[in-house]
């Protein structure tokens, strides 16, 4: 793919790989509504489909929000960074806002109904999840957002930020595989294993979260595909006063 003058061209794979990745993405969450909608009901605030608000609202957030949130920085290789830092922490948030919808909605369900709350894996992993991801955020708006952050501690952050943001992402998939297995079980038992039209599905579900997961850690993991410093990144790198190796910027 051609550049325009004074821009780092693009891989020519790229485009492909983020247009499958968001085709995969958004039949995720088509499939997670179809799901909700033929065998659970629908979703509500009230009553008993307020459990349903908690699977989309994961999926939506955590899953295909957050993904997004991270190929910010592979998309947009050309634009200004601090647009495309504000632009991928504000998708977090977003992200964050969602996820947080299907936390209240889940524990507000369980609390009308008198269950238990936080004894299976699922929760366990979620909260972790949850907990990291919020840890993710303010560390990472502390480092690159909020000003103070020197660049030789950016620099230094940053392979941490990288690594935490993808196993974060990967634990949230997983995450959302252990709660579609438990509720299949929970309410198909031992019908699961006579091939159910529900169980089928949400085995495709389950399948299309991993496509997305793998197809999202490739574009991620590629070094030639990471957003090449630009010319004005290095030009500010030397107004830092604590820069004294010559370091320079590096990607995210």
């Amino acid at each position: 793919m051609e550049s325009h003058s004074g821009m780092a061209p693009s891989p020519r794979a790229l485009p492909c790989y983020v247009a499958f990745s968001q085709l995969l993405g958004l039949t995720v969450l088509a499939v997670t509504g179809v799901w909700l909608g033929l065998y659970r009901g629908g979703i509500a605030w009230e009553g008993a489909l307020q459990f349903n608000v908690h699977p989309l609202c994961m999926v939506i957030g955590l899953v295909f929000l957050q993904a997004d949130a991270l190929l910010v920085h592979r998309v947009f290789r050309n634009e200004a960074k601090r647009t495309t830092k504000v632009l991928h922490g504000l998708l977090h948030v977003l992200a964050f806002v969602i996820a947080l919808v299907g936390l209240v909605a889940v524990f507000d369900y369980h609390r009308k109904k008198g269950y238990a709350d936080l004894y299976s894996l699922h929760s366990w992993c979620g909260i972790l999840v949850f907990v990291l991801y919020v840890g993710q955020w303010l560390v990472g708006f502390s480092f690159f957002l909020f000003p103070g952050a020197s660049f030789s501690l950016r620099s230094r952050y940053r392979p941490q930020h990288t690594f935490f943001g993808a196993a974060i992402f990967l634990l949230s998939v997983g995450t959302a595989l252990l709660g579609l297995k438990e509720a299949l079980l929970f309410k198909l038992g031992a019908k699961y294993s006579l091939f159910e039209p529900e169980g089928i599905l949400a085995n495709v579900l389950g399948l299309l979260l991993v496509a997305f997961g793998t197809v999202v850690l490739y574009i991620l993991t590629r070094a030639e595909w990471k957003r090449p410093p630009q010319a004005e990144e290095q030009a500010l790198s030397m107004d830092f006063k604590t820069l004294t190796e010559g370091d320079s910027p590096g990607s995210q």
